[in-house]
């Protein structure tokens, strides 16, 4: 007689529910690993003065605690143009390009013709689509759009603005408590600043790197700009743009009161703060560390052309390059979230003046207490009111250096403002002609 027992049913049936499970198990195809970590490569440019390096590394530390399973590899790539000619010769060369980048706004268009970045819309829609981007200031989000995408975050902006030594306004009988209006009231002010031993100019302007931004602030002031809203037609040579040149070139040529020649941008804040210049034309982004520098009262207004105040706006924004795993998608688009975020970016702004890109870090405790405490950090928010489109562009190293060339021609005395643009017009609309929108 056997001495096997019949189980009893329950028993008989878990074990056959087992066994077929574990059947369904081995014929089921492996589930896809979760990576354990990613590494991000970040490539920022840094354009002004100021210890970026490591504010970058205190924010990145910071979102790497956030995410653990996220290392950011950031990278300092120089100016901006060098950020662009390292990203652009790494992809034709068939090298792995970083996975996010600060780069011109501006950049938008080339970067796109390159097939350089990969849009942000599924990420956008997922993270709350208008709602998500109507928090950013709409005059730097215009830059991100483009054939119905969305490409990048604001980052990094700013606009010019006009710094004056308000100790200086004072003792030339001039009102400490405001900038000039317009072209001509800067021009009387910088006369009665400038001294004759030549140890103060009344204004320093550079023109050297990237001369047609300052510039398109003479051309914005004049109640017009250099660029629509067509992305291969641009206007150079209309005689509001060709009067700003005359403007600009007038300063030290007509009215003495600025250094005649190619100015450095790299030179216009430690001239300022060293009384060498008692006004200069120079980014917001530049706030924080002439606050620092300063031994005297600062006043920032605004950048002026005939008609009134007037300036593009400018820096960067963060982007996503095409072609990176998916993983490390996944992980950028965390990152660019974190980097265009509400806090940090008050904390950017705080730290250097850039004007944050979302509109609601204006209202951080953290912002409203550095505004009372410093109170020029106010105005370049408030101006964006009177900023224009800064210059872009299809082949857009090549427009801005078109128009830039014919700034620093008429600035050196070897064009007239016409001649100067009209060739800039014909190089331009021949390099567009290539392009349908």
């Amino acid at each position: 007689m056997s001495s096997w027992i019949r189980p009893p049913k329950r028993v008989m049936v878990i074990s056959a529910l087992a066994i077929l499970v574990l059947g369904l198990a081995a014929c089921a195809p492996a589930a896809t690993p979760t990576p354990s970590s990613v590494t991000l490569t970040f490539y920022y440019p840094v354009a002004v003065p100021g210890p970026i390096t490591q504010i970058i590394d205190g924010y990145i530390a910071k979102f790497q605690q956030q995410n653990p399973g996220i290392k950011v590899n950031a990278v300092l790539s120089g100016g901006y143009p060098d950020t662009l000619t390292k990203i652009q010769t790494t992809i034709k060369g068939g090298g792995t390009p970083p996975d996010v980048a600060v780069m011109l706004s501006t950049d938008l268009y080339s970067l796109v013709d390159s097939n350089a970045i990969q849009p942000l819309d599924d990420y956008v829609k997922a993270a709350g689509g208008d709602s998500f981007t109507s928090d950013f200031y709409p005059a730097f989000l215009a830059n991100s759009n483009y054939q119905g995408h969305i490409w990048s975050l604001p980052f990094q902006r700013s606009t010019p603005v006009l710094y004056y030594n308000k100790d200086m306004f004072k003792a030339a009988g001039l009102d400490p408590s405001k900038g000039p209006a317009n072209f001509q009231e800067m021009v009387a002010d910088a006369q009665k600043l400038t001294k004759p031993d030549g140890s103060t100019w009344g204004l320093e302007i550079s023109s050297d790197g990237i001369p047609y931004w300052l510039f398109q602030s003479f051309v914005i002031g004049n109640g017009v700009n250099v660029v629509g809203s067509a992305a291969n037609k641009v206007t150079f040579n209309s005689p509001q743009t060709i009067q700003a040149l005359q403007d600009f070139s007038d300063l030290s040529g007509k009215y003495k009161v600025m250094p005649t020649g190619i100015l450095q941008w790299a030179n216009m804040p430690n001239d300022f703060v060293n009384g060498k210049a008692a006004m200069i034309w120079h980014s917001s982004g530049s706030l924080t560390n002439i606050l620092k520098q300063a031994k005297f009262n600062v006043g920032v207004s605004y950048t002026v052309g005939d008609k009134g105040f007037g300036a593009p706006t400018g820096g960067g924004n963060i982007y996503m390059l095409k072609g990176i795993p998916a993983d490390h998608q996944a992980a950028a688009w965390k990152f660019i979230q974190f980097m265009s975020s509400t806090d940090i970016q008050a904390d950017w702004s705080i730290n250097t003046g850039y004007i944050p890109g979302r509109k609601s870090s204006m209202d951080t405790a953290a912002m409203k207490a550095y505004i009372a405490k410093v109170p020029q950090a106010a105005v370049a928010p408030a101006g964006l009111q009177y900023a224009g489109a800064e210059l872009a562009a299809h082949n857009n190293a090549q427009i801005q250096k078109a128009l830039g060339d014919a700034v620093q021609a008429v600035l050196t005395g070897k064009s007239t403002p016409a001649d100067a643009l009209a060739a800039a017009q014909q190089q331009a609309d021949q390099i567009l002609s290539a392009f349908k929108d």
